[in-house]
């Protein structure tokens, strides 16, 4: 999934959704999603395979502007049983869109990055995150490679400043200067966001950066705090500073 210093996020979409797939051969459907409240296993499986298919389609069209409706085939199997076939299949097709796209022709998107990578990079997380969601609800631990966590949690504070459209909260994320920093402890990852009274961004950090608070934690970690999948009182992690900052940020941040 590595491709020198860069991540192949398409073969890592592959990988993400096989580990998902496998976890579907003897699980109940109708099992609740403990870190999804309200949603079964089918639900899980049925939102992961229709963003993988969703987001297909956008790449396929190449779409220059927002799109006027989320309608997709999803060729849902008429069985639950065949859930983990049909979510490999979805994989397949996005894999084959992948190949046929130049990923870096410009393209609508919703967040930071313009171009067709985005939507690649975009369904590797949400493929990633729900896969976790999938091991919590049958009772697993979950390993994640720290190198894609790192690239994950790039991700999520490069594009969560963008997320107003279907994550409203964010725009109380808002105050007069303040900032977070959030550093992985064991590979190389640090980030500031400040927060203005217009908004809130990533800046430019470096040695002696002011922050009001900071959050540490391995990538792995730190990715599911931010995904609100681990809390940050967690023995793995270590918040530090102005609580109140990051009752604020916690509070609003959810993607």
């Amino acid at each position: 999934m590595h491709t020198g210093d860069r991540i192949d996020h398409g073969a890592a979409v592959a990988a993400e959704t096989a580990r998902f797939a496998a976890l579907l051969a003897d699980a109940d459907p109708t099992a609740p999603v403990p870190t999804c409240p309200g949603w079964t296993l089918g639900d899980l499986v049925r939102h992961t395979g229709g963003v993988q298919r969703w987001f297909s389609v956008l790449l396929r069209q190449r779409i220059q502007q927002p799109p006027t409706s989320r309608d997709v085939d999803l060729g849902l199997p008429a069985r639950e049983d065949g859930y983990a076939a049909w979510l490999s299949a979805g994989a397949a097709a996005a894999a084959q869109v992948f190949a046929d796209t130049d990923l870096d022709a410009p393209m609508w998107v919703w967040g930071a990055d313009g171009h067709a990578r985005f939507w690649v990079r975009r369904m590797l997380f949400e493929t990633l995150v729900h896969r976790v969601d999938a091991e919590r609800t049958l009772g697993l631990g979950s390993a994640i490679d720290p190198e894609l966590a790192r690239d994950g949690v790039d991700e999520f504070l490069a594009n969560l400043p963008f997320a107003a459209l279907f994550a409203p909260k964010v725009a109380h994320l808002r105050g007069s200067g303040e900032a977070i920093r959030f550093r992985c402890t064991d590979t190389d990852g640090t980030w500031l966001v400040r927060l203005r009274p217009d908004g809130f961004g990533l800046v430019a950090d470096g040695p002696g950066a002011p922050a009001a608070a900071e959050v540490r934690a391995a990538a792995a970690d730190l990715l599911l705090v931010l995904y609100g999948r681990l809390d940050r009182t967690a023995p793995a992690v270590a918040a530090t500073g102005d609580g109140e900052l990051l009752d604020r940020w916690f509070a609003n941040s959810a993607f």
